[in-house]
């Protein structure tokens, strides 16, 4: 028997690890690379613009905004609803002007076939010295009004596999970019990051690495350490925290007021780049593909 090695040419089966050669020189199919610690943001910086939090903010579902930024997002997609609805009042009146159009012209067609079946049952006199008019049987798709109800092969509208979309009012609701979930400003609690006291640490606040801690028990806060937000004064706090010293009386520990299970959010961590902190750590990049 002949040798066989892993990139052998000379077989009559395509190897899983030939295809997975061929689809990376090609420039097509599915590219997956496992996301990094450099892939993820941190826990402090905003799901939008991806930076460090100047006024954070928080939703009910932990998730971290700018002030600034969810506040600006929102305007524009306010904008965006107001033109969605001229737009809409718009292509309404236009619906309403081509009804109107179909509706006169199918009564004058009916008039007319009407007129013609009545013109044919009356008699006329024959005269024997005038030749006979031929009909006109015209077998053209263009005649009769045809042409404005002709498909359209290069418009994909106007295909006749083609369905006419319904016009459907815009909702005036704004949705939460990360979580899809109608999203208020008055919704957004403020955050209250209790920043490390370092005197030897001289450095920017961006540039350092330990840059906020627990409000109670004064631990490094990070990708990797579960954090929630106190509703009622927005301070962050460890889940440990949490769990070993608020929930046993509901008390805030540090303005003493009563507490519920409401009032706890669970803060979303950006991620470590290790699957028991993150769910999903793999990165997909579409690229073109063979079609047979």
């Amino acid at each position: 028997m002949t040798r066989h090695a892993r990139n052998c040419t000379a077989g009559a089966v395509y190897t899983y690890h030939e295809k997975k050669k061929d689809a990376a020189a090609s420039g097509y199919g599915t590219n997956k690379q496992r996301l990094g610690k450099d892939s993820v943001k941190d826990f402090d910086c905003c799901s939008l613009s991806l930076q460090p939090c100047r006024n954070p903010v928080i939703t009910k579902d932990g998730i971290l905004f700018d002030k600034e930024v969810i506040l600006q997002y929102m305007v524009t997609k306010k904008v965006d609803y107001c033109r969605k609805v001229k737009e809409y009042e718009r292509l309404s009146k236009k619906e309403e002007e081509e009804n109107a159009e179909l509706n006169l012209a199918e009564t004058t067609n009916k008039i007319n076939k009407f007129l013609k079946t009545e013109n044919n049952i009356v008699s006329k006199p024959i005269d024997p010295f005038k030749p006979d008019e031929a009909p006109s049987t015209s077998i053209s798709n263009m005649t009769d009004g045809r042409d404005k109800v002709l498909p359209s092969f290069w418009v994909p509208s106007e295909t006749p596999s083609a369905k006419k979309s319904k016009l459907e009012k815009p909702k005036n609701i704004v949705l939460c970019p990360i979580s899809g979930k109608p999203l208020k400003s008055k919704d957004l609690i403020d955050v209250k990051f209790t920043s490390v006291k370092d005197p030897s640490d001289k450095k920017s606040l961006i540039i350092k690495q330990n840059r906020y801690m627990c409000a109670v028990t004064h631990d490094i806060l990070s990708n990797s350490v579960p954090c929630a937000v106190l509703k009622p004064t927005g301070d962050v706090v460890t889940l440990e925290c949490v769990e070993k010293i608020i929930k046993k009386d509901w008390i805030h520990p540090l303005t003493n007021q009563k507490l519920n299970e409401k009032d706890i959010i669970i803060f979303q961590r950006g991620g470590t780049g290790y699957a028991e902190t993150n769910e999903n750590l793999q990165g997909k990049c579409e690229r073109p593909a063979l079609q047979a």
